[in-house]
């Protein structure tokens, strides 16, 4: 089965409200506040060593039975530059922490040094969602 990189769209970083572990390099986030400096709509984010996605995003990857996730809670928090650039308002979707945990017979993994790669099943079901911004290319062994 083909495996594909995704890079998805960087709308921010990792907020202050962050928690991350030092005692490893690089660090570990253990609470994740993404702070949004603008948003293109693209239902997939990536950040410093994260990636967060919409809620119906989540809800589609939970039902499509994929492997090598796990969904955790994100706060999001905007940037001043997010309100400049946004100066007519901009709602934010809720967002989810999507952990990728697998290995490379999951649907979800991660290569170092941070590049998530998919299987084409799990592409399958990402791409039913916005990814304007998201730059995709099949992974060449």
């Amino acid at each position: 089965m083909s495996k594909y990189i995704l890079e998805p769209e960087v709308a921010g970083g990792i907020g202050g409200n962050s928690i991350l572990d030092h005692q490893t390099r690089p660090p570990i986030i253990v609470k994740l506040n993404y702070e949004f400096d603008d948003w293109l709509g693209d239902d997939l984010i990536e950040g410093f060593r994260c990636i967060i996605c919409t809620e119906r995003l989540a809800k589609a990857i939970e039902e499509s039975n994929l492997t090598g996730y796990a969904f955790a809670e994100c706060e999001t928090t905007q940037s001043q530059l997010f309100y400049d650039l946004n100066e007519n308002g901009l709602n934010l979707p809720k967002f989810i922490w999507l952990k990728v945990i697998g290995s490379e017979s999951d649907d979800f993994f991660m290569m170092p040094p941070f590049k998530l790669l998919l299987t084409e099943r799990a592409l399958n079901v990402v791409k039913q969602f916005n990814l304007n911004n998201c730059t995709i290319e099949e992974y060449k062994i």
